[in-house]
């Protein structure tokens, strides 16, 4: 049926035939980065094409979600219940599925922006079509790469009989694509901007809600609504607490923060709970741990470690939970509005969110409002609630049910009037968080929905060429972007640092794609351009391949993200590297301050060796302690007292597939071990004749409590190993 020109269809595969009868068996499907992928119309436009090989389908998007999957009958009977209870029916992507089978139809290529970290690493195709672009280039390159249809998923509701829609998790590329394909069709190019409707989606606000006229075709059926994709959250380590615990001291109270997914976002979010709730606490593991000793007056120029009294504003690519920590642990709550002139006066401290005689006074000094106050400006005022609801205006007269006053401020008795009759009691439509997509747990998904409608409101869901960027456009001006996100604290995750300050996140020296630019390079380069702001990336100081460790901080590497003339604060889980403005000696010797010990003195030497370090030059002892066990010792205290758990903000996983897991990982790791190692530890394995009560139940979890088979039996034994080697059971 049609309704003000938008299509509806309840069946994805009706759907699919007017995509085809409208734009040709030339399609380039367009889909959004992570959760907001209609799976369902997908799957049934990527069938057509596997089908019929006439059909040219491209597919661009970035960050294509699947379930874990198994590689061995050990995990599978690990992994299968865990899926079928957290995933639910959600429907698996079939070209994701035939990629990582190598069936993907030749008819069909997959372009993404975006990947899994290390997910597609040696996968030809992936690597092949992968296009390098920062975040706010998305949109734009989609359409260079011929994009014809834009699809995603939405959220509806419906309120006294009208419906509205919102791009709830995804309105970062989407909007932007629309505009231009509705630009491109003025000079006659074909194109579809297709949503698909699931209730499971939290209906979020901002520049995400939408009317149905921004779609050509609208898919609702019930059938749809499957669950999300519920990310599990990743366990956290020594490693990640303490590069978090650093961060933390960074950011300064009033300003701003971005944060991201994983255990290194967690970890900034668990040093700025503790910071608020338990702060002493928090002061002497800093003490302790030599934080403060050795960066206490960068932490006074640039942070701080006091509990939060005005608050953070989230300004943010992506909405992760911790956001919602944050808020609850009273971290993120600086209120800021989308209006030059109320930002510009709540920054000078010259009104606040309770309106007053003074909020009047101080918008006509500041021009925003004329002593005369035409409708526009009366719509002002009553928009952000410096004017009551019930208030109307005609003519020059402000109007209520009970008098009528002149609008003319300049009149001292008039704005006695006004004063006395007209003002609300509080701003509104403040925003505690800009975003522009999320993705999480499902317990993240429930919370986003079980909050009040006013509550979600301070969320604003918006384009990505909005946070990331300071550019003004039609989602905000370049002076409000400047005025709401002060002390900007923009903080992301690397893989590797050299000793130039250069950073490596997205890729490896052979070529080999591990994820993407995503919006980091944005997110620094506006850490630069903002008087105060700064940019924060977190490396881990090591990696790990089963024995061997290797240093993160490297003398020089084939591949770079961030550029070192970008250079600015590095974090390890051994401390802070001030780079911004330095000289390429003094970089050096901050970053093999933050180095692992093993591997200082050779990154020393070859330094030397450059001649970009001094002959004579002497690490410090202060610094020569930067070792595991030392950050062991630090929180071995704090660990008695139940924090800096594996899960501080929850999992789903149960308590028996959390010590199978670990077991399962040393298991993983014996068999990297060498041959004559491995066959040893297999030997003593196979000696296990009775199984340890305590095993019991992580057997049942694996329903190898009973074996029945010669294969059953020996995987029985291993595992019985592997939790007694590790010492879950005894």
């Amino acid at each position: 049926m049609e309704k003000n020109n938008t299509a509806y269809f309840d069946d994805v595969e009706k759907c699919a035939d007017e995509i085809i009868e409208k734009v040709g068996k030339k399609i380039v499907l367009g889909m959004p980065l992570g959760l907001g992928k209609p799976n369902e119309l997908v799957n049934a436009i990527y069938k057509r094409a596997k089908r019929d090989s006439g059909i040219d389908l491209t597919l661009l998007t970035a960050l294509s979600l699947e379930k874990p999957v198994w590689k061995s009958e050990l995990e599978r009977r690990y992994l299968e219940p865990f899926v079928e209870r957290v995933f639910g029916d959600y429907a698996d992507l079939e070209y994701v599925m035939d990629l990582r089978n190598k069936k993907l139809s030749p008819n069909v290529t997959l372009k993404e922006l975006f990947i899994k970290p290390g997910s597609y690493i040696g996968v030809s195709h992936a690597q092949q079509n992968y296009i390098s672009s920062n975040y706010t280039h998305i949109a734009r390159d989609a359409v260079i790469n011929g994009l014809n249809v834009s699809a995603q998923t939405i959220a509806k509701r419906t309120v006294e009989g009208e419906t509205f829609y919102s791009l709830s998790c995804n309105p970062d590329t989407a909007m932007d694509a629309a505009i231009m394909l509705r630009n491109e069709a003025k000079n006659g190019r074909k194109s579809l901007i297709i949503g698909q409707v699931n209730e499971n989606l939290p209906f979020m606000y901002g520049d995400a809600e939408v009317s149905a006229d921004n779609f050509d075709m609208i898919i609702d059926n019930q059938e749809y609504y499957t669950q999300l994709f519920g990310a599990p959250k990743m366990s956290m380590g020594n490693a990640d607490y303490m590069i978090g615990l650093n961060a933390s001291t960074l950011i300064k109270d009033g300003g701003t923060l971005q944060i991201g997914i994983g255990s290194l976002g967690d970890g900034i979010v668990y040093g700025l709970k503790m910071r608020q709730e338990n702060n002493d606490m928090y002061s002497r593991l800093l003490a302790e741990s030599r934080i403060l000793g050795r960066y206490g007056e960068l932490i006074d120029e640039v942070g701080g470690t006091e509990t939060f009294k005005e608050g953070l504003l989230g300004s943010t690519e992506m909405l992760v939970d911790g956001y919602l920590e944050l808020i609850k642990s009273g971290v993120v709550k600086r209120k800021t509005y989308n209006s030059e002139p109320i930002q510009k006066l709540i920054n000078e401290k010259k009104i606040s969110e309770k309106v007053t005689s003074k909020t009047l006074e101080s918008l006509i000094e500041e021009k925003a409002i004329q002593p005369k106050l035409s409708e526009k400006d009366f719509s002002f005022l009553q928009e952000y609630g410096i004017f009551k609801d019930s208030l109307t205006f005609r003519d020059g007269v402000i109007q209520s049910v009970s008098t009528e006053i002149p609008a003319d401020l300049s009149d001292s008795t008039n704005l006695q009037q006004i004063m006395d009759n007209c003002l609300g009691d509080k701003l509104k439509k403040p925003i505690i968080i800009h975003a522009a997509f999320f993705l999480g747990p499902n317990a993240f998904y429930d919370a986003l929905k079980n909050m009040t409608e006013a509550e979600r409101k301070m969320i604003h869901m918006t384009s990505v060429l909005n946070v990331n960027q300071l550019y003004g456009n039609q989602w905000a001006s370049y002076d409000l972007k400047m005025l709401q996100r002060k002390n900007g604290r923009f903080a992301n995750a690397c893989l590797m640092c050299t000793l130039s300050g250069a950073v490596v996140s997205d890729g490896l020296e052979n070529g080999q794609v591990v994820s993407g630019v995503g919006g980091q390079y944005n997110f620094v380069s506006m850490a630069h351009a903002l008087p105060d702001g700064r940019s924060i990336l977190m490396c881990r100081s090591t990696r790990s391949k089963g024995a061997d460790v290797s240093s993160n901080i490297v003398w020089n590497y084939g591949h770079c993200t961030i550029p070192r003339h970008l250079r600015d604060i590095i974090v390890t889980e051994y401390g802070i590297a001030n780079l911004r403005g330095l000289s390429d000696q003094d970089v050096i010797i901050a970053l093999v301050k933050i180095a692992d010990s093993r591997f200082q003195e050779e990154l020393i030497q070859k330094a030397k060796n450059a001649g970009k370090l001094a002959a004579n030059y002497r690490l410090p002892d202060l610094f020569k302690n930067n070792t595991p066990r030392r950050i062991t010792d630090d929180l071995a205290p704090y660990k008695e007292k139940g924090l800096f758990v594996q899960y501080p903000f929850g999992t789903d996983l149960t308590n028996e597939e959390l010590i199978i897991g670990k077991a399962l990982n040393e298991l993983k790791g014996m068999m990297s071990d060498s041959l004559g190692t491995k066959a040893a530890k297999l030997g003593k394995a196979m000696t296990i004749l009775s199984v340890p009560k305590a095993a019991k139940p992580y057997l049942q979890r694996l329903k190898l409590d009973n074996p029945s088979s010669a294969r059953d039996i020996m995987m029985q034994k291993m595992v019985i190993y592997a939790l007694t080697t590790g010492g879950y059971i005894s």
